[in-house]
């Protein structure tokens, strides 16, 4: 038997996913305040070169798929039903994005303890577990320069996050990108847990056993095949299916 995701129809699925994305965050401890964002492409019907994101001052808990904000590349407000505008900072890092990278349809930043504490490392992930592999080697880094409120800092940035779908914003959180919400959101879940594992190592006092370079190579290519297999069957996605089932139980509204 298989389980079917029951979320409304009513709103367009870019949405859907999109508040769906914002609810989870929340649910998995993940959000900070009013703060942090995460961004998707617009319906077309919405406007060209326009992204979503969630509504100044509403808690990740309250947003749903009616009330995100649309905004294009330039800062301007195209559909904004709760009427407070956007965080500039998040319009800078995430239409930095959305600006320069056309394969990217989802940009998820976060600001967790667990994260903040590995980007004010030197060192940033380190190849410890099967968590930390899916990422080894396809980190970009991002160094510091305050607010995000300077758009000069978007070229930097996108020079920084160069092909890469992953990235460290040193001295302030985690990106991830996806080429879907789900995708987007699965790897901050598990980039959130490899840094929650790295911390709870080095508190414990014991060596860390690192993975060698050639099989922690070979460990993130398997994740890759199996992603691009999965893609090009062009069936759902399993796991964010899960994912939405989730939503649905906990967060009825979040499709409305």
């Amino acid at each position: 038997m298989t389980i079917q995701t029951q979320v409304s129809t009513e709103q367009p699925v870019e949405r859907v996913h999109l508040a769906a994305a914002y609810r989870l965050i929340a649910e998995f401890g993940m959000d900070d305040s009013i703060f942090t964002h995460i961004s998707a492409k617009a319906p077309a019907s919405e406007g060209k070169d326009a992204f979503l994101i969630n509504p100044y001052g509403l808690r990740f808990d309250e947003v749903t798929a009616s009330n995100l904000v649309t905004v294009d590349i330039h800062g301007n407000i195209l559909r904004d039903d709760y009427g407070q505008g956007i965080n500039k900072a998040g319009f800078t890092i995430h239409s930095a994005v959305h600006m320069a990278r056309p394969d990217v349809h989802c940009v998820l930043h976060t600001h967790t303890v667990a994260g903040v504490a590995i980007s004010s490392t030197e060192e940033g992930l380190l190849p410890l577990n099967q968590w930390s592999l899916e990422f080894y080697d396809r980190i970009a880094f991002h160094d510091y320069e305050g607010i995000a409120l300077n758009l000069e800092e978007r070229e930097r940035l996108i020079a920084d996050l160069g092909d890469k779908m992953i990235m460290i914003l040193r001295n302030h959180g985690l990106m991830t990108c996806g080429t879907s919400v789900g995708d987007a959101f699965k790897a901050m879940y598990n980039f959130e847990r490899a840094c929650q594992a790295q911390l709870a190592i080095m508190a414990s006092g014991m060596k860390p056993r690192f993975v060698p370079h050639e099989l922690a190579e070979f460990t993130a290519g398997q994740g890759e095949a199996w992603a691009a297999k999965h893609e090009a069957s062009g069936k759902p996605d399993p796991e964010w299916e899960a994912y939405l089932r989730l939503a649905k139980k906990r967060c009825p509204d979040f499709d409305s």
